[in-house]
């Protein structure tokens, strides 16, 4: 259990998605948030920046890359 509301480790982040909002992290859901997360000027990305900060957003993206290559 999540100590805060926010992921703070990736068991925490793969656990959030997958049992709390029941997204499974298939490859084409990976590939379109890695498309998000990545292009800098998307609205989504910028927000989410200025809400968390760029090295949370920095972690998030890695979370993502990592869930990509553990699909391999």
């Amino acid at each position: 259990m999540m100590n805060s509301p926010i992921p703070q480790n990736y068991e925490e982040w793969r656990h959030c998605i997958t049992v709390e909002c029941k997204i499974p992290l298939t490859s084409n859901f990976i590939e379109q948030r890695l498309a998000v997360w990545r292009d800098e000027a998307c609205e989504e990305t910028r927000r989410f920046r200025r809400l968390y900060g760029d090295d949370y957003w920095r972690t998030v993206l890695a979370w993502f890359e990592q869930a990509e290559r553990e699909l391999v």
